[in-house]
């Protein structure tokens, strides 16, 4: 969606009165920086994110060996507050006392919110996420490298893809496939005016 929206945006920006060639560039150039600044920023991302987690873990694995008794403890009023019996909820924490492996996750997911086990790829976000990007980025531009020279042939695939794209999301949202679609097209399409206009009024300008 986010390489659909741009490239769609920055064909739109540059496309009245350009040549196709100088519009394939453009879009080309885009479509490397912006995947490549994708790939990065999700790298980065679940970097910090993988970072942040074995930092908290670390933490709590110097807590439940310096005091494990208060940590069952700990624990254990957590249960009761949910509104498990407290002689059932201490009972519970003293076993997993027994087993600091075990322990130390329960407590990360309890205390943290988070999962030990559970540490995303960095490549594989990088990777998909440039992938993803670019596979956007390159529908609108299809037109001009099939040899035509219509703007609006090229932003007319666009917006089809975002209407494709949000069908397809509706799948996850629960949302109608038709109000989803519709959606992602207008968004897409405030955008393109958006630079259009920009454009239009910087190529006034400069003549």
């Amino acid at each position: 969606m986010d390489g659909l929206v741009t490239n769609i945006s920055l064909i739109a920006g540059v496309g009245g009165g350009v040549a196709p060639g100088t519009i394939v560039l453009t879009g080309t150039a885009g479509l490397v920086a912006g995947g490549i600044s994708m790939a990065l920023g999700e790298y980065t991302r679940v970097r910090a994110q993988n970072e942040q987690l074995a930092a908290e873990v670390a933490k709590e694995r110097r807590e439940l060996h310096k005091n494990p008794a208060a940590e069952a403890d700990e624990l254990a009023h957590r249960w009761i507050e949910r509104g498990l019996p407290a002689d059932l909820a201490h009972s519970v924490a003293d076993i997993l006392k027994e087993n600091p492996d075990e322990a130390l996750k329960v407590h990360v997911r309890e205390e943290l919110g988070m999962d030990p086990d559970s540490s995303p790829s960095l490549w594989l976000a990088a990777t998909s996420s440039f992938l993803c990007f670019s596979v956007g980025e390159l529908i609108p531009l299809l037109s001009y490298l099939l040899g035509s020279d219509s703007l609006w042939l090229a932003l007319g695939i666009g917006g089809l893809g975002l209407f494709i794209a949000g069908a397809l999301t509706a799948r996850f949202t629960r949302r109608h496939w038709l109000f989803s679609s519709l959606r992602q097209l207008s968004l897409g399409a405030l955008a393109a005016a958006a630079t259009y206009g920009a454009g239009t009024l910087i190529g006034v300008s400069a003549t």
